[in-house]
């Protein structure tokens, strides 16, 4: 089925949106120690695989804002684009292939201008 879709542009900013902070968020999360609390490392080889991690010194006050920030906005974009008005208007058995569409219409989108 090669159905193509009208999304409205406020539902495509939206998706947009998401992609963009979903993607802010994993580079803050892999920027962060590995523990929100202050921990001592560890050395684990008794399981199928070695597990090490350095002490973790924990994180600020505002790192750990920046993060509760990213996931509240994350969630506010996830509750929209999925309750949007336009998934009524598409028939339930297309609705799984149009959801699919839209996570990946940022490509026909204008970009940013790397230049």
């Amino acid at each position: 089925m090669a159905a193509t879709y009208d999304f409205p542009s406020d539902l495509l900013a939206g998706q947009e949106e998401l992609h963009q902070v979903r993607a802010e968020l994993l580079a803050l999360l892999k920027r962060l120690p590995w523990s929100v609390e202050p921990l001592d490392g560890f050395s684990d080889d008794r399981g199928w695989r070695q597990v090490e991690r350095p002490a973790s010194p924990g994180w600020t006050a505002d790192e750990q804002a920046e993060v509760e920030k990213l996931r509240q906005r994350e969630r506010e974009l996830a509750v929209f684009v999925t309750c949007h008005r336009f998934w009524s208007e598409v028939a339930p058995p297309e609705t799984v292939d149009a959801r699919a569409r839209l996570k990946h219409a940022q490509g026909t989108a204008p970009a940013a201008n790397p230049s």
